[in-house]
């Protein structure tokens, strides 16, 4: 079966996922760290897409991005990519593909899903184990949101701006925002809907994407429509 195009919406957040080939690494040292958030910030300037949030993992990052037109997410990670890995395979003497294939991504309802999307993101490192606490770590947005440095990459969103009136407020109820543990099945949520394509949302958000689109947005219901058997008269038994 046909996979379906990649669904991108214009003026719309998408959490974004790129793996590294076969889980393995894209990521080594700091200097590579450093770089390719330097092609990114290029990139996102270049293709008008705003990044409101980022991990960049050993293995694999996640953006929460906002793009202009329906081509420069795809634009601007392309042309990530033929920067960075032809850097990193020069640099380690390899060859090949970096990627595991082409990058996914899921439409976020941001009134509903925002926040949560963006702690999911930063909180990769501590569930995973590698960090106490999402500040600990340097390759993501978190200590730019809570106010420990300021990161040149981050467009902020009216959502965290809406968060309090200062930049103290702001990064102040951030924090306290995620301290808090996301619920098991929000976990799910932004696990499966990127790496299937799926949106993320209420269900009438869903159905007016839709309609926008014409096309699914998120899965079907497994099996087939249930049918009744006809009725039939009773027998001797």
């Amino acid at each position: 079966m046909a996979r379906l195009p990649r669904l991108v919406i214009p003026q719309q957040p998408h959490h974004v996922i790129q793996r590294g080939n076969d889980r393995q690494l894209i990521f080594r040292d700091a200097a590579d760290y450093g770089i390719f958030l330097g092609w990114l910030r290029d990139a996102a300037k270049q293709f008008n897409v705003a990044i409101h949030a980022y991990v960049l993992m050993s293995n694999h990052l996640h953006l929460l991005a906002t793009p202009c037109d329906n081509i420069g997410l795809a634009r601007m990670m392309q042309w990530v990519g033929r920067h960075y890995v032809p850097y990193f395979n020069h640099k380690y003497q390899r060859s090949g593909t970096l990627w595991q294939g082409r990058f996914k991504t899921a439409v976020i309802d941001s009134e509903r899903y925002f926040l949560t999307c963006s702690r999911y993101i930063e909180l990769n490192p501590v569930r995973a184990g590698m960090v106490v606490a999402p500040a600990d770590y340097p390759w993501s947005s978190y200590q730019h949101h809570i106010g420990m440095r300021t990161d040149p990459l981050i467009s902020e969103h009216p959502l965290y701006w809406a968060l309090g009136n200062t930049p103290f407020e702001r990064e102040a109820a951030y924090k306290e925002l995620a301290e808090q543990a996301l619920t098991p099945e929000d976990l799910d949520k932004m696990r499966k809907s990127a790496i299937k394509g799926w949106a993320i949302g209420s269900e009438e958000f869903k159905t007016q994407l839709e309609k926008h689109t014409l096309r699914r947005v998120s899965p079907g219901k497994r099996g087939r429509p249930f049918k009744k058997k006809p009725a039939t008269q009773a027998g001797p038994r």
